[in-house]
Order: structure tokens, then C-alpha cells, then sequence
């Protein structure tokens, strides 16, 4: 006899990711509609901004209703059309593949964005949540490129998040905003959308540039030393951002212009996705892996390691001076306090969350570890037990993480399924 788990398995056999996407895109434009209606026929004050979770943490009487409402709004409309719409989206991806990878990419990007526009749209708690969770990803990855795929423990990511936040926020603010610290704007505010990828990518080079006086003393020697001397380099940026009155010092940086909306962030984490996992499968980043895996054999087969070495490090950290960018353009103001131990211990448990030396397991532990963390809020204290208890058990069951050392294929994601 075929197990629940198997006839479950056998019933969503079948299924592309359009699929998939389709019955997501459905149940959150039900929810746009009659989430208002849904909610208050189940005794619920309004509609669950995190899937019940807050609900039902603050009042557990409402425990019935909440799950009601995300089984009613989500789980069965997503299986049911997933499931009627199998034919129609597997003819649909088969037809875009057959014609160009990038149309099918881009079919799939239209898909996600308009999911999480919507979904975001009922409530703007949803929208910074979402927003914060995609520069997670970014920060994320970008580490995972020291950590999993050069085999190094790097500490410095929170310096580079907050050289890239200040450095950005200096430049947006200085040409867009009549600000009492630096006086008039130099250009028109309708210019500042515009000019925007280009102060990210001034953050970037900056947190690059602060991670060049990182790598070039690090990679001549081999151990822990990065470990110390990132971890070093973390608390002089913060102490030197503390001390530098022209960026508002202990007070922080605010007045950043409103230009970091919900499709910039996607669209610079998706970049961020394709870039990364482009270079990961590149010659430089097999390299890396070799260097990771056998320093010594990898330099004897011809592989110059401290270039190599050097080259990724800069990359991720040009990659987490985007994200402080975004960060600091998405909450509108930027603190030092901000990029210290606590934003470092975030980052790493995300990283070994997830996964080591794999793109999928950045997104799924920056997603679950981002959105847990808002679910539990409500248990206040007691959410720096239960998180911290969770990654203990994955790191016995799972040393290496929940999905390490998967390469992220994007024609095996996308593809056409045949049912067995």
C-alpha cells in the first residue's frame, strides 16, 4: 500500500514551477479581495499580515481562525489550481523553453513579482517585511561566497553593510534632499530614482575598497586570521562611523530620499541571484571551490590563490555594500549601532541555516529565518531562546545546513514536468 506521504507525492507529480506559481498568484489576488470578508467570518480582527503566526502567538483563542483563514486563503487554492492548471502551464513552459531560456525566465520573474506586490500590497508591515527579507538574501549570499564557496570564516559582513549604507545615503541625500547637515540639494529630487543604481553601486565600491584593506594582509597568511581580522575590521568601521560627525556620528544618518520602492529591491535581488550564481559557476568560482578544498593542490595545478581569493572577497563585499544601500534607503535612516555583533550573528545563522556553498540555501535561510523572526516577535525575549534552540538542532542533524553544496540550475527549476 502507497503511504500518505506517497499518494500526496503522486497526486502533485506533474506540477512546473508555473504551476505552482499560477495557484500562488490566485490565492493571493483572493486574499486582495476577500481577505477583509474571510477574516472577520472567522473572528479575526483583521487579515494575518504573517500567515497567523502573530495572531496566534498574541491570542491564542484565535489559534482556530488563523489556521482557517491560512488553509482557506493559501494552501487549498494554491494545491487546487496548481494542480487543475498543470496542463495548461506545462504546455505554456514548454513553449517559452522551446524558444529562448530568457523568455521563460522572465515569464516566471513576472509571475514572482506580481505574487509578492500583491501579497505585500494589503498591509505596509508586509512591505518592509518583504523588502527586508530580499536584501537578506542579498546579504546572504554575498557571504556565502567567503564562507561556503572559499571555505573561509569571514566576520566583516556588517562593516561592509554599513560602509556601503553610509556611503550611498551620503550621496542620495547630498544631490536629492534639503538636509540640515549638508545643506541644499545639489540636483532636483525627480532625478534621484535615476541616480539611484548609481549610488548603490558607489556603496558597493566603497564596502569593496574597505574589504581590499581586509584581504591583502589576510590572504598572505592561512588559519584564522581572517576570521580575526574581519571580525576586527567590524568594530572599526562601526567606531570610526561613531565618531564622524559629518555623517551625523552616534545619531545616525536620516533624510534618505523615498527611492528604495518594492520593485528597485527586487529587482537588485534578483540581479544579485543571477550575478552571483554566474560567478559561482564560472572558472574563477571552480577555482574557488579548489581552493577550498585542497589549498596546496590547487596552487600546484596552476591556480593563483591569493588573486582568487582576493577577487571573491572583493566581490561579496562590493555585494553587501548594495544591500546596506538598499537597507539604509528601504528604513530611511541608518545607525551605526546597527552593523555590530547582533546584525553579525543574524547573517551567519542564516548562512549555515540554509546551507553552505549553495544558492538555494541562501534564499531559503535568509526567507525562513527573516520571516520566523518577525512570527515570533510577539514571544518577545523568548524568541532569542527559540531560534538560537532550532539552529543547535540543525547544526547536529544538519552540519552543513538544510539545502549545502546544491548547485542552483535554473533550465532543471523551470523545465516542462512529465508525469510518471
Amino acid at each position: 500500500m502507497k503511504t500518505l506521504k506517497g499518494k500526496i507525492r503522486n497526486t502533485f507529480t506533474g506540477i512546473p514551477l508555473l504551476g505552482w506559481l499560477i495557484g500562488a498568484l490566485m490565492a493571493v489576488v483572493l486574499e486582495h479581495f476577500f481577505g477583509d470578508v474571510l477574516s472577520d467570518i472567522l473572528g479575526l480582527p483583521k487579515i494575518p499580515v504573517l500567515f497567523g503566526f502573530v495572531i496566534m502567538l498574541k491570542k491564542p483563542l484565535l489559534i482556530p481562525g488563523a489556521l482557517g483563514y491560512v488553509l482557506l486563503t493559501y494552501l487549498i487554492p494554491v494545491g487546487v489550481i496548481a494542480k487543475v492548471s498543470a496542463p495548461v502551464a506545462n504546455r505554456l513552459a514548454e513553449k517559452f523553453f522551446d524558444l529562448s531560456l530568457t523568455l521563460t525566465v522572465l515569464l516566471h520573474l513576472m509571475f514572482i513579482y506580481a505574487i509578492l506586490h500583491l501579497w505585500s500590497d494589503v498591509s505596509a508591515y508586509r512591505v518592509l517585511t518583504l523588502k527586508l527579507t530580499l536584501i537578506a538574501i542579498m546579504v546572504t549570499l554575498s557571504l556565502n561566497v567567503v564562507n561556503g564557496y572559499m571555505g573561509e570564516f569571514s566576520c566583516s559582513h556588517p562593516g561592509f553593510m554599513a560602509l556601503g549604507a553610509y556611503a550611498a545615503s551620503t550621496v542620495t541625500v547630498v544631490l536629492f534632499v534639503n538636509d540640515k547637515l549638508f545643506g541644499p540639494a545639489l540636483l532636483t529630487p525627480v532625478l534621484g530614482p535615476f541616480m539611484f543604481p548609481i549610488a548603490l553601486i558607489i556603496g558597493g565600491c566603497v564596502a569593496a575598497l574597505g574589504a581590499l584593506a581586509i584581504a591583502v594582509p589576510s590572504f598572505r597568511t592561512r588559519g584564522d586570521y581572517l576570521a580575526i581580522i574581519s571580525l576586527a575590521f567590524m568594530f572599526i568601521v562601526k567606531s570610526m562611523i561613531e565618531n564622524l560627525e559629518v555623517v551625523g556620528g552616534p545619531r545616525g544618518l536620516s533624510n534618505q530620499p523615498d527611492v528604495a520602492n518594492l520593485p528597485t529591491v527586487f529587482m537588485w535581488t534578483v540581479a544579485c541571484i543571477w550575478i552571483i550564481n554566474n560567478f559561482v559557476r564560472s572558472t574563477l568560482g571552480k577555482a574557488l571551490n579548489a581552493v577550498r578544498d585542497d589549498e596546496m593542490a590547487a596552487n600546484s595545478m596552476t591556480v593563483d590563490t591569493r588573486r582568487t581569493k582576493i577577487i571573491a572577497f572583493l566581490f561579496a563585499a562590493f555585494w553587501a555594500g548594495v544591500a546596506g544601500g538598499l537597507f539604509a534607503h528601504v528604513l530611511r535612516y541608518v545607525n551605526p549601532g546597527t552593523f555590530g555583533l547582533q546584525k553579525l550573528a543574524e547573517v551567519l545563522a542564516m548562512v549555515y541555516f540554509g546551507g553552505l556553498n549553495s544558492v538555494y540555501g541562501s534564499i531559503v535561510g535568509a526567507v525562513s529565518l527573516s520571516l520566523l523572526g518577525e512570527a515570533l516577535r510577539p514571544l518577545e525575549i523568548f524568541k532569542w531562546i527559540f531560534i538560537p534552540l532550532l539552529l543547535i538542532l540543525v547544526m547536529i542533524f544538519r552540519p552543513t545546513g538544510l539545502i549545502a553544496f546544491k548547485e542552483f540550475n535554473v533550465k532543471n527549476l523551470l523545465k516542462p514536468k512529465k508525469r510518471n
